[in-house]
């Protein structure tokens, strides 16, 4: 049966199951509209035992999750240097892919990726779904709605001394495809698009305070790695829609702190961390006292935008966690890296649609789909 044919729930398999996978097993397996039918790994032991803490039915090699006629989505948890291979080969078998971030490494390959999808009349959705929780949600209804007057700038910030002294294997996280702007800029940038719009151009600079780092704990506790990625970048952020960001992300700061906050002409309000699903928001609007706007909306963690991706595929609509929104988000990333290098502005070619905001009262715990 083709896939626009089918109806019902959806079948769901997840290639890795890794530390991640356990984060989305526990929604994914909740989700009525969804049915997680397979857990594929390399290896393969580790797969069994995923599935079977997790009452999956079936675990083995990515061949055979592949060959199972019933999985409509493949939720892709393997590293970032290979998303782009294994969502090939996902859509090669005529399944749609839901990655996690980052979408892809570069531009061409994110591309690739995206036309490949398109000649198969089928879906690349990617992580953070963060922006689906109630926290960025709320803020958008609320400034939508006109709670700060027309929006005009942002301010976001995220500092830390690094992940070294608390991962076991930190390596990769200071390497290609990681850093601060690539393992955390997905989560601020896509939340600034859902609130802005697409990006039109950046400026940025950039530095790394060392060019090796100590690993801090586990069994590899006083190793060093390189570094060969920048640890800290600043950039400047021009919207298509007139706004402004400016956007710190760091891992050479003692000093740990977020901060995410919008800027409009009546008031100013404070959105919470991008990489979280919840929080309040915080509104300041130039008197003595601030007003707290309870979040209202998803409160499920990793795996929300599956639950999303598989309901707009029954309902044949563009899902809000697209692969076009991901690849732009891509494409500022690297334009970041690039005006950094270059010392220049850089003009950002590709632009994307956002989808509506969600209702309040969406929760991918109800079932909207027949069994």
């Amino acid at each position: 049966m083709s896939a626009a044919a089918r109806t019902g729930r959806v079948g769901v398999g997840v290639i890795g199951a890794g530390v991640i996978s356990s984060q989305y097993l526990e929604n994914l397996t909740t989700f009525p509209d969804l049915e997680v039918r397979f857990i594929a790994d390399i290896d393969e032991e580790r797969a069994r035992a995923q599935a079977e803490k997790f009452g999956i039915a079936a675990s083995g090699s990515v061949e055979s999750l592949l060959a199972d006629a019933d999985i409509e989505i493949v939720v892709n948890l393997t590293i970032p240097a290979v998303h782009v291979e294994v969502a090939e080969q996902v859509l090669a078998a005529g399944k749609h892919v839901w990655s996690e971030k980052p979408f892809a490494l570069d531009r061409d390959s994110g591309r690739r990726l995206l036309d490949a999808a398109h000649a198969a009349g089928l879906r690349v959705a990617t992580a953070p779904d963060t922006f689906l929780g109630a926290g960025i949600q709320s803020a958008r209804r609320f400034i939508e709605a006109g709670g700060i007057g027309a929006p005009l700038t942002a301010l976001t910030l995220m500092q830390n001394p690094g992940p070294e002294a608390w991962h076991p294997n930190p390596d990769f996280l200071f390497q290609e495809g990681a850093g601060p702007m690539f393992d955390i800029g997905p989560y601020y940038i896509t939340a600034l698009v859902q609130l802005f719009g697409p990006v039109s151009r950046v400026t940025a600079a950039a530095s790394k305070a060392k060019p090796f780092r100590v690993i801090g704990s586990g069994p590899r506790a006083g190793e060093q790695f390189d570094v060969t990625v920048p640890t800290h970048v600043s950039a400047l952020y021009e919207f298509e829609g007139g706004q402004t960001a400016q956007s710190i992300f760091s891992f050479d700061s003692k000093l740990s702190r977020t901060q995410f906050e919008v800027a409009g002409v009546d008031a100013t309000v404070v959105v919470p961390d991008p990489n979280t699903f919840d929080g309040d928001l915080v509104v300041y609007d130039g008197g003595e006292e601030t007003t707290t706007v309870a979040a209202t909306g998803v409160t499920t963690t990793r795996g929300t935008g599956v639950a999303e991706l598989a309901q707009a595929i029954r309902a044949g609509r563009p899902e809000r966690a697209s692969g076009e929104n991901a690849f732009h988000v891509l494409d500022v990333m690297v334009s970041t890296i690039e005006s950094a290098q270059s010392g220049q502005p850089v003009e950002v070619a590709s632009t994307t649609t956002v989808a509506p905001a969600l209702p309040e009262d969406w929760d991918p715990r109800v079932g909207t789909l027949s069994a």
